[in-house]
């Protein structure tokens, strides 16, 4: 054996060991990719454990700016709240499908980019959302406004058996080959997402979110349940063509109230890591309605082998805090402080009783410095 071919064997033999721990640590549970790299391994463990542990907290661009502040490295509301970044942080990719050089929220994607690596290098968890346009009426009508005529609310005249946005994006479907030039742009982005010896940057992606609901064009009744999984296999198959096996998958729905309505346009295992739903709201009603939704979702993830999470919620109380202890779930995200330009001051203030407080002080709930310290 040459002294190369023994380098290339010990090298394998460190990865096949460290794979076969994180097996042990998550009951022989994978990643849905059978090509899946060390990195999207490694963070599949990762999140088994700490989901073992307690759930963490995530908040949507808040690395990116705040209610007051932009772009400022260093600045998170969640640390100047209650002192620690948190274990999560979500990222919006909307309009990088039309080539713009900023989201649909108005943030620049190379600082997306740069701020993933930042978050990486913190050891921090990562999650990417995409609000893609609707693929009908933005060839009509251009960007527009960012929740107007042309984006991913858009669902005027939509139906399952009439204007079909996602059928229109499906193979032999009119607009297909723009919707392979969308997966390009967005395989591109992923394929710089790299640590600083060019290794890839495992993360959470949670395409066509909240499909149970109606205001998106991929939604509940605006294709079928067949084309919806259709199209969320498309993209996964996709993706791993371009050769990117760093992507952990959440399937994600809006409020459903039984299990076979959460598993309605389910795509398969292979195509899913994480089990997720979005949840807004407080009150008696509210809190009746998560308890029953964690119930089967977190059973349906367990049963299957996957993760779980609320991948959008809010806002923080007492009474969810509470429910949440009851379940073994990955992490708790809510969304963007959304900046306000010429003003001064945190929206959230700082006093004895605020949930988030509370939630920081509660061994169950994680922020970065909890997740690293438990590594």
């Amino acid at each position: 054996m040459t002294y190369r071919c023994f380098l290339h064997y010990a090298a394998l033999s460190i990865v096949c060991l460290v794979c076969s721990c994180g097996n042990s640590d998550t009951g022989g549970w994978q990643p849905s990719d059978p090509e899946a790299t060390l990195e999207a391994r490694l963070l599949f463990s990762r999140l088994m454990k700490l989901q073992k542990e307690g759930c963490m907290y995530g908040h949507q661009d808040d690395l990116m700016y705040g209610y007051h502040w932009w772009y400022d490295e260093g600045k998170s509301d969640t640390r100047e709240l209650t002192g620690d970044y948190p274990a999560v942080a979500g990222f919006e990719l909307g309009w990088i499908e039309l080539g713009e050089k900023e989201s649909l929220d108005g943030v620049n994607f190379d600082s997306i980019a740069a701020r993933i690596r930042l978050f990486h290098k913190m050891n921090g968890i990562i999650t990417i959302s995409w609000h893609a346009v609707n693929p009908i009426y933005i060839m009509e009508t251009g960007t527009g406004q960012p929740n107007g005529s042309g984006s991913a609310w858009d669902v005027r005249d939509m139906s399952p058996n009439g204007l079909n946005a996602v059928r229109s994006i499906l193979p032999e479907g009119r607009h297909h080959a723009l919707f392979n030039t969308w997966l390009d742009r967005l395989a591109d982005f992923f394929i710089q997402l790299k640590d600083d010896r060019g290794r890839p940057i495992p993360f959470i992606f949670r395409p066509w979110h909240e499909h149970s609901g109606s205001f998106f064009w991929w939604g509940e009744s605006r294709c079928t349940d067949d084309e919806y999984a259709a199209l969320w296999r498309y993209t996964v198959n996709y993706l791993r063509s371009k050769g990117l096996h760093s992507i952990l998958y959440a399937y994600n729905t809006d409020k459903t109230y039984s299990a076979e309505e959460y598993m309605k346009g389910y795509p398969g295992d292979e195509y899913v890591d994480m089990l997720t739903f979005d949840w807004y709201g407080q009150g008696e009603e509210f809190n009746r309605n998560i308890r029953q939704a964690l119930d089967y979702t977190v059973r349906l993830a367990s049963n299957r082998h996957k993760l779980h999470a609320l991948s959008e919620c809010g806002p923080i109380t007492e009474e969810l805090l509470e429910l949440l202890a009851d379940y073994e779930s990955s992490y708790l995200l809510t969304w963007r402080d959304t900046y306000v330009e010429g003003t001064s001051g945190h929206k959230l203030k700082i006093e004895p009783g605020n949930p988030m407080l509370k939630m920081k002080h509660d061994p169950h709930f994680l922020f970065l410095n909890d997740i690293n310290n438990l590594r």
